[in-house]
């Protein structure tokens, strides 16, 4: 596993071991970065369930402004923060040990690009993208990279998300969802 290009490229990164390790191929993570890469630069990344931390740290070494990698595990979180300290890339990224859906619930701050790869067969994954149109996280023409197994329906989705292509990488799904324009009003709007 290691950054594919930017400031960090070609570095290896560090993953959990175990059976409870699914840290997102190479192969997978080239596809879906060509399908975002114009998306990345300046923006705000959140990495929910972020195991290796990997997904966010490849948006830091494409120049995203700031990422925020959370994950339940004291091991992964523990992981992550070295690999941020390998690749240099620390001073813009804030890791947290939470529960995903508890930090859906309270944060505060809004994101421009969202990753979810809970574990499989958790129900993580809808809960999750509810989680985000519902605490409204996900800014005006935000995406969210969801990956999941490749035969499983995907679920229904909260009407401000839409979903978008899916690319299949053997058994593997990456949906891209987009938040649809206009579907919210920014604070400077909502203002007197």
């Amino acid at each position: 596993m290691r950054v594919i290009t930017g400031t960090a490229r070609g570095r290896r990164l560090r993953a959990l071991e175990g059976l409870d390790a699914r840290p997102t191929t190479d192969r997978v993570k080239e596809g879906l970065f060509s399908a975002i890469q114009f998306d990345i630069e300046g923006r705000r990344v959140l990495d929910l369930f972020a195991g290796t931390g990997q997904l966010g740290i490849e948006c830091l070494s494409r120049g995203a402004a700031r990422a925020v990698f959370a994950d339940s595990n004291p091991k992964a979180v523990a992981l992550i923060r070295d690999n941020l300290r390998q690749t240099g890339l620390q001073d813009r990224a804030a890791v947290l040990q939470t529960d995903a859906l508890e930090y859906l619930a309270r944060t505060k701050e809004r994101f421009d690009l969202i990753f979810l790869d809970p574990p499989y067969a958790s129900g993580l994954l809808e809960a999750a993208v509810k989680g985000v149109a519902a605490f409204d996280i996900l800014k005006p023409r935000g995406i969210i990279v969801a990956e999941s197994p490749r035969t499983a329906p995907f679920p229904a989705l909260p009407g401000t998300i839409r979903a978008g292509r899916t690319y299949r990488y053997g058994k593997i799904a990456v949906t891209l969802f987009r938040r649809a324009d206009g579907d919210a009003v920014s604070n400077e709007e909502r203002a007197p």
